[in-house]
């Protein structure tokens, strides 16, 4: 590994894990462990961010974990505060909270929908609210949100208030990645596609395909043109990489994570 992290604190927010593999929180915290980055480990869940730790630091990586709900602002701000006391600084943010809920706007009940605006979109305005005024007292940072291909397209399933959520954290970090960028702070989007990740099996195979896994799978699969599905490893190189000195003048963009699929026209 070229260590292109070395020393530096980053906040992992939804470093937990539904079961064994690799969800988006948990390959992000070990890569970033990879490479020598102090991981602040953040999840509502403890015990789902065990296997992280381990993984973690079976790569020689320093992490710590917080519980924290992170659509609580003064949680949040605890949050934040306790990665201060533990490393002194916060040098990146990734966030990685997010989830879906099936239905359109007349299936979907009221309280769904409201759920899934807290979880998705403010979840993530809440850890910039707090992230951000350390950074520019830093003079420096990087901010990686995790999106969807649901939030630019249509991709097989009406989750209405997924797709708008997951369009907001796009555009959210476009308007603060320009507002911050004279005081040094970075902030662009991961977009990933439908990855393999144990998400599927603990709750998407339930929702859509009757809680036949193989099928949901082979259906997915369809929509790529790459021909294969990739997991949490792969979102996780692209944040490593916006989060990096080697995307010093890359920022209110996106990495669209997908095996091509958006790409396509049907």
């Amino acid at each position: 590994m070229t260590k292109r992290l070395d020393g530096q604190v980053v906040i992992v927010t939804g470093a937990g894990c539904v079961g064994p593999g690799w969800g988006n929180g948990r390959a992000t915290a070990v890569r970033f462990a990879e490479e020598g980055a102090k991981i602040f480990a953040v999840d509502l869940k403890p015990e789902t961010v065990e296997e992280t730790v381990e993984r973690a630091r079976a790569v020689g990586g320093e992490i710590a974990v917080h519980q924290c709900d992170v659509t609580d602002t003064a949680a949040v701000k605890d949050m934040v505060a306790a990665c201060l006391s533990r490393f002194g600084r916060v040098d990146a943010l990734v966030n990685n909270v997010g989830g879906s809920a099936k239905g359109g706007p007349v299936e979907m009940d009221e309280d769904t929908w409201r759920r899934q605006i807290d979880f998705n979109l403010s979840s993530v305005y809440l850890t910039c609210k707090h992230v951000l005024p350390v950074m520019v007292e830093q003079g420096k940072g990087a901010i990686v949100n995790t999106a969807s291909t649901s939030g630019i397209r249509w991709t097989g399933a009406a989750q209405s208030a997924y797709a708008a959520t997951k369009a907001g954290v796009i555009q959210f970090s476009k308007v603060v990645a320009v507002e911050y960028a004279s005081r040094g702070v970075r902030v662009n989007t991961v977009i990933p596609g439908q990855l393999h990740t144990p998400m599927v099996e603990a709750r998407l195979a339930g929702q859509r395909a009757g809680g036949n896994v193989d099928a949901l799978l082979q259906t997915r699969l369809k929509r790529i043109p790459l021909g294969f599905m990739g997991d949490g490893r792969d979102t996780a190189n692209a944040a490593l990489f916006l989060v990096s000195d080697e995307a010093r003048f890359v920022t209110g963009t996106e990495i669209i994570v997908d095996g091509g699929m958006s790409a396509r026209c049907d």
